[in-house]
């Protein structure tokens, strides 16, 4: 498929900017650029079959089954992206007075009260764009606690191997120095491990539960009291939400601060469908750090508010409102019993497509699964040559996006699947299918698999040269 520039005729235009209604403005020439920009010049219809062919390439939960682990590709339901188009919403001005958008606000004050109930939290902040940013916010929490009892000493954030990649990178950037622990043969947190390196240096504990195998960790209450009793803080990564929403509540194990994905758990866009949304909520004792406002309702009337010793604005504005509608539509739209259900189905679809797999591929931790699981194809790539990569491109060669590669570090030639709630029977009996025959191509026709995919617009590349020397521009002659 050719570039823009590249189908690029000198001279061809078309007219998509209205006429000029305004007083122009002549800017001082020290301002212009010497030369006009090299930009494309593209017929209407040129443009319009470009941008639909990209679109035909583009593979997302609407065309088809997307089983990428602890990302969470729920189908995102119509009716949110009504509720987040409908004008009320989306012509509205930040900096608008507060009797003007009192709708708005809402939103943010139900939002606020439905997710704090969720987690077992006191309040929670919008301000953050993203879950990693969300994380980073929650640190920072952390951090101002400490500081505000003249807790200098407390410099260690402590994070399993099994965590996120953002984890450890948030907790530096919020000034810790991460100390890693490692898993048991279970797949938790190994215990006595834990006890070796909390101290009091110990800040806090970054942790996601169900952890990134897709194991509710058995001794989460006693992690958490090991982490409190040494005079630390326990932070949730709501990346995994999706598998106990409804059900158990992060404030209910023990933690103080979380972090939740509104793009993930609570069905709004993810990825290239952006933006995101990662609120953080926390226990009342650090409500006072908070950044931003939050909204407080006073005899039916709704403003903002600043905590007493909030730690400022993270994001401008309130974040990422419209995503905050759309969530909030969808708790809404399913209520605390759909909640629940929504949960439990997350979980009985991952079982149910593990089983179907586990005779073929090894399960890395072969026990009752939570949201996803991770299959171990370090005796599939001794026995044939054919990795995980593999195993992932060939996937694509049936219409399918490949699960998540080589993630968590802990599993050898990892592959990680979640089906989450929204996928049929039907759906999962076919990716299993896919899966089994993939399997006995691996055996059958290695070399196949090695050089897939062979049907998608873009063969396999060099992985290496792509990520060391990617061409991220256009030369023009």
């Amino acid at each position: 498929m050719k570039l823009l520039f590249e189908i690029s005729k000198t001279g061809r235009k078309q007219s998509l900017l209205p006429e000029l209604d305004v007083k122009e403005t002549v800017f001082d020439q020290k301002y212009l650029r010497a030369a006009d920009p090299k930009l494309p010049e593209i017929s209407e219809v040129d443009l319009d079959r470009h941008y639909t062919e990209l679109s035909k390439q583009t593979h997302g939960v609407n065309d088809g089954f997307y089983p990428l682990g602890s990302c969470t590709m729920k189908y995102n339901p119509r009716i949110d992206e009504e509720t987040g188009s409908n004008a009320g919403f989306t012509q509205i001005h930040p900096l608008q007075p507060e009797e003007s958008v009192q709708g708005c606000l809402k939103v943010l004050y139900d939002a606020e009260k439905y997710l704090c109930e969720i987690t077992g939290m006191d309040g929670m902040t919008f301000e953050p764009a993203a879950g990693a940013h969300g994380e980073y916010t929650g640190l920072l929490l952390i951090r101002r606690y400490h500081q505000s009892r003249n807790d200098t000493e407390r410099v260690n954030i402590i994070v399993p191997d099994s965590a996120h990649g953002t984890n450890p990178a948030s907790a530096t950037m919020a000034g810790f120095k991460v100390i890693n622990v490692p898993s048991n043969d279970k797949g938790g947190v190994d215990l006595e491990e834990l006890k070796k390196v909390v101290g009091k240096d110990t800040a806090g504990l970054m942790l996601t539960n169900p952890n990134t195998l897709g194991l509710f960790d058995p001794n989460i209450l006693e992690i958490t009291r090991i982490i409190h009793e040494a005079g630390g803080l326990c932070y949730y990564d709501g990346a995994n939400l999706n598998a106990i929403m409804g059900r158990v509540r992060p404030g209910d194990m023990g933690f103080d601060c979380v972090h939740l994905n509104l793009h993930k758990t609570f069905a709004t866009p993810h990825g290239g469908g952006g933006p995101g949304s990662g609120p953080v909520g926390c226990k009342d004792f650090l409500k006072q750090f908070l950044p931003g406002d939050t909204v407080k309702e006073e005899n039916g009337v709704y403003r903002f508010t600043t905590a007493e010793n909030s730690m400022g604005k993270v994001r401008s504005f309130h974040g990422n409102f419209l995503v905050v509608v759309k969530a909030l539509t969808y708790i809404l739209t399913l209520g605390k019993e759909g909640i629940i259900e929504a949960s439990g189905k997350a979980v009985l679809n991952a079982n149910y497509l593990m089983e179907q797999l586990k005779d073929l591929y090894q399960v890395a931790y072969d026990q009752t699964c939570m949201h996803e699981f991770v299959l171990c194809l370090d005796e599939l790539k001794k026995e044939t040559g054919v990795s995980a990569m593999d195993i992932a491109k060939g996937s694509l060669e049936y219409g399918i996006h490949p699960p998540t590669m080589y993630f968590p570090l802990i599993v050898h030639e990892a592959l990680m699947l979640e089906p989450t709630e929204t996928e049929s029977k039907e759906t999962l009996d076919a990716a299993a299918a896919i899966f089994r025959e993939l399997y006995q191509k691996a055996h059958d026709d290695p070399e196949y698999l090695h050089n897939a995919p062979h049907k998608c617009p873009i063969s396999r590349p060099n992985e290496t040269e792509a990520a060391r020397n990617p061409i991220l521009k256009y030369e023009s002659d």
